[in-house]
């Protein structure tokens, strides 16, 4: 039996069993949460917040947006990271192979009823599959499905979710494509976003150098919708951004690492100064000079002809 083999084989045997603990939220469903995570998040359902609105919808307390679902049992944030009990050991399997990229591909999520205040989630994660080695834009890696189920105090089931990550050896720790004769070595173009009828406006704004935000009767909404999601209307027209701004929050990607992106990363949530909140590169900045609150300037960035990108530059 090959080495990969044998990788493939006691990673497939975990199939079936507990992912990881079973897991019980430290809180029960409260306002709190759920007010600071749609906030957050800038869902305005008055569901969530008004207690008239809830009282016409018959509940009695706090209604929790069905997002939140995985929420109330997630492991709590540790600077060293996860303990060996919240930790997946099909996962670290595949680390120890050196298969430690890992991104997230999908995950689809089943709604049984709404949690309502007091109620105390609990969930298990059960390893679903393990797929045959793949090679990706990343790198070579394995999908491992996980399947969650979601139970209340009373062991009723609430709802469900099947998660999928690539577990891959990133690209640059493998040998680089050699050029076949005089054939130049095959250059990675970079990632293009999905254009559709509803979000194909801000392409084309921003390849006239125009950061459009839509609005719907002067309620902005970003990212692109079909529909307003206060009063679903469909009609809509757009304002063009100042380009100015705050940094509400920001990460510093360091994996996976895609072609085409010098690392590590620095990515931001820019609150604008027309009050929605937009995703994008920085540029001409290094990642300990981004911090919370700093004002940013917006950027075109054309990456390739005919396809530009918004960034921010630290004012």
């Amino acid at each position: 039996m090959t080495e990969q083999n044998d990788l493939l084989a006691r990673a497939r045997a975990y199939v079936g069993s507990d992912a990881t603990k079973p897991a019980v939220a430290r809180d029960p469903v409260n306002q709190p949460m759920i007010r600071r995570w749609a906030e957050a998040m800038g869902d305005a359902n008055p569901l969530w917040h008004d207690a008239e609105a809830r009282k016409a919808a018959g509940f009695a307390g706090a209604v929790s947006p069905p997002a939140m679902l995985e929420v109330w049992t997630m492991a709590p944030y540790r600077p060293g990271g996860r303990t060996e009990d919240e930790g997946m050991a099909v996962l670290q399997l595949f680390d120890d192979a050196g298969y430690f990229g890992v991104v997230a591909t999908n995950i689809e999520q089943e709604y049984i009823r709404y949690l309502e205040e007091g109620d105390i989630i609990h969930s298990r994660a059960i390893v679903a599959d393990i797929s045959d080695e793949k090679r990706t834009g990343l790198g070579i890696g394995h999908f491992v499905t996980i399947n969650y189920e979601f139970t209340d105090q009373k062991g009723e089931p609430v709802g469900r979710m099947k998660f999928r990550v690539l577990k891959f050896k990133p690209t640059l720790q493998q040998p680089e494509a050699k050029p076949e004769g005089d054939k130049p070595a095959k250059k990675f173009p970079h990632p293009r976003p999905s254009i559709t009828h509803d979000n194909a406006f801000f392409w084309e704004g921003l390849k006239q150098r125009k950061l459009l935000i839509q609005s719907f009767n002067g309620r902005l909404v970003h990212p692109p919708v079909p529909a307003c999601p206060e009063t679903g209307s469909f009609d809509w027209t757009t304002v063009e951004a100042c380009g100015r701004g705050t940094i509400h929050s920001f990460v510093v990607m360091h994996q996976p690492q895609l072609p085409g992106f010098e690392y590590p990363l620095p990515v931001v949530l820019v609150e604008l100064e027309e009050g929605v909140r937009i995703v994008a590169n920085m540029v001409g900045a290094k990642p300990e000079d981004v911090e919370i609150g700093k004002a940013v300037t917006l950027e075109f960035v054309e990456v390739e002809p005919d396809y530009v990108l918004p960034a921010f530059r630290l004012v």
